[in-house]
């Protein structure tokens, strides 16, 4: 019996697939902070937080680039819950990346105008002085200072040949 659960599928992967398999955010969509840090989260994205009845988002800096992600909450928690399930508690190295993951978040909540207040660390961290660009990712949306992303999505060669080696079949 043991044998069969090496094959199986976790029960995590499995409701994360149903779980989030309606929330894909997509697009580059362009605004401005105010001189408090607020900015307007794009109202296509706000469609499908309120579809989803998304309404706490967790905020933290890319682990990769200097951007921000926005996460619906549900998204967060499994994200957490992955790492979390993969940290042997008794391994200092592994505590210590937890906590870096969880300790650079924030919990952010729209204002009634669909607004949201980016903490000042993170918009030096970003290199955002006003001209923001939201990039939807998935299930999750990019933050982006508008002079970043455009060089980021200036290279259309650079998307096909990544994309070509991601689908590449494995026996090729």
């Amino acid at each position: 019996m043991w044998g069969i659960v090496g094959n199986c599928v976790s029960l995590q992967q499995i409701f994360y697939r149903k779980a989030y398999s309606a929330m894909r955010f997509t697009g580059s969509i362009d605004a401005k902070t105010d001189e408090k840090g607020r900015v307007f989260v794009p109202s296509a994205f706000r469609k499908i937080l309120q579809k989803e009845e998304e309404q706490a988002l967790v905020l933290r800096r890319d682990i990769f680039e200097n951007c921000l992600v926005l996460y619906p909450k549900s998204v967060w928690d499994a994200q957490v819950d992955a790492v979390r399930a993969r940290t042997n508690h008794f391994d200092r190295h592994q505590r210590q990346g937890l906590r870096l993951f969880t300790a650079d978040a924030e919990d952010i909540i729209l204002d009634s105008g669909g607004r949201m207040l980016i903490p000042r660390r993170y918009l030096e961290h970003a290199g955002i002085k006003s001209d923001v660009r939201f990039i939807g990712v998935d299930d999750t949306i990019e933050i982006w200072s508008r002079q970043a992303a455009e060089g980021l999505l200036s290279n259309p060669e650079e998307v096909a040949s990544i994309l070509e080696d991601m689908m590449k079949d494995d026996d090729t």
